[in-house]
């Protein structure tokens, strides 16, 4: 039973930002609810992995209730947010059901953002949850499955031609992990074809992959890309996609490239509860939907509201928006709880500072690059480094010892175990064949 009297603490996301605020309110006197849609924490930075049969979707997911089982001060509910009721102070669950909070702590993420063609979804799908990541590892398996039957070469071209849309991390892992899953895992599967042959573009809008790291190592990361035989295609925009395939503009010159599979890791747009805050509150919300938050991340006017992760936005001591990453959110998370029973106490805390320890990136087998404490570095040991520090944020212990196994047996027989197509295949495929 819930008391009353004492001060509740509600959480929007079981996500980086959700889960770490949770958790570091354990030994605080508050009475602490998780609100999640799902069931489970995910480990998003390796979705990429599920997505082409590395890594099973169990390895990247743990349990929010088995996370938050010994915290006594805490209660998962599995629900999806209606509303929230600002001036009464009530979280309205789809249900019906109603949550009274004292504090307000919002963390809902974002979803992709198809910079108004949302007609876009349904043909290049994004990354970011199970769901995404196991359609998406059907339709790249699917692709080849169906150019083995066909006998047009340029119907089995198209099928084995595969797009994706940024060149950001996500974008550059992704189109890394789709070229060893083509150049080696999938070697020798097939008869009629050959999946080593597959064509893989990665389209960037800007001049350079990965914009945010410094020029050096995006010069590193693309010359290590291209020797994986991925086009990269720079200072090109995507202007439109149908079922067969993409048109690009680059210097002014269009370009049509006949492909059915393009795999979207361009943009993203905040959780529509930023709007529904927005609106309630008169918060500011930027283009993609990020609601602007204070010096100690609440909304004007509202210090009982905390917006973290990346549905807010946050500027840096320098004035530049904070990005929507793991550690950014892990360190809100963190400070929220912090300043929640520094008032509790009494007590001040200074205004949020994020600590940025760096950035990093995979590109594939002994190939990444790092950022780290300002010092630039890539190859093997930039690679063993990524290991390394995304397998210790894997919250739950036993998950981090199931993808150290994945990953160790990867690497000696270059096999990917969870190559499973599920679900139904789509209308497309099913009249091509």
């Amino acid at each position: 039973m819930l008391n009353s009297s004492v001060h509740r603490v509600v959480i929007i996301g079981g996500g980086f930002g959700g889960l770490q605020a949770a958790i570091s309110l354990r030994r605080a006197t508050v009475q602490v609810t998780l609100i999640d849609r799902r069931n489970y924490h995910l480990f998003q930075p390796l979705l990429y992995q599920v997505a082409t049969g590395a890594l099973s979707p169990a390895n990247i997911a743990g349990p929010l209730r088995a996370l938050l089982r010994k915290q006594a001060n805490a209660r998962v509910l599995l629900g999806e947010v209606a509303d929230i009721d600002v001036p009464h102070r009530h979280v309205i669950l789809h249900d019906g059901e109603i949550i009274p909070y004292d504090t307000l702590i919002v963390a809902a993420g974002a979803t992709h953002s198809y910079f108004g063609h949302p007609e876009w979804e349904s043909l290049a799908p994004g990354l970011k949850t199970l769901e995404d990541a196991t359609a998406i590892r059907a339709k790249i398996l699917s692709a080849f499955e169906t150019a083995e039957r066909l006998t047009e070469p340029d119907q089995i071209a198209a099928w084995m031609t595969f797009v994706i849309v940024g060149g950001g991390p996500t974008g550059l892992e992704m189109a890394g992990a789709v070229a060893e899953l083509s150049r080696e895992t999938l070697r020798h599967n097939f008869r009629a074809i050959d999946p080593a042959h597959a064509r893989i573009l990665l389209v960037e809008a800007t001049n350079r992959l990965i914009p945010p790291f410094p020029p050096d190592l995006s010069a590193k990361a693309q010359s290590a890309i291209e020797r994986l035989g991925i086009q990269v295609r720079t200072n090109t925009v995507l202007t439109n996609i149908t079922p067969e395939e993409v048109v690009l503009q680059s210097d002014g010159k269009t370009e049509h490239i006949p492909t059915r599979t393009v795999l979207w890791c361009a943009g993203v747009q905040a959780s529509p509860l930023a709007k529904m805050l927005a609106q309630a509150t008169g918060a500011h919300l930027d283009r993609a939907g990020r609601v602007q938050v204070g010096p100690v991340l609440t909304l004007p006017g509202h210090s009982e509201i905390f917006v973290i992760g990346d549905m807010a936005l946050c500027f840096s001591e320098q004035g530049q928006p904070l990005p929507g990453v793991a550690p950014v959110a892990m360190q809100q998370g963190q400070y929220v709880a912090q300043l929640v029973k520094a008032r509790h106490e009494g007590k001040v805390v200074p205004p949020f500072s994020y600590k940025d320890y760096g950035t990093m990136a995979t590109i594939g087998r002994m190939k990444a690059v790092c950022n780290l404490f300002g010092y630039h570095f890539a190859g093997a040991f930039a690679w063993f480094v990524w290991l390394f520090i995304h397998l210790i944020q894997i919250v739950e212990f036993q998950n981090r010892v199931l993808v150290l196994i994945q990953w160790a047996s990867h690497y000696v027989t270059r096999n990917r175990s969870a190559r499973l197509i599920t679900g139904t295949r789509n209308a497309t495929e099913a009249e091509d064949i």
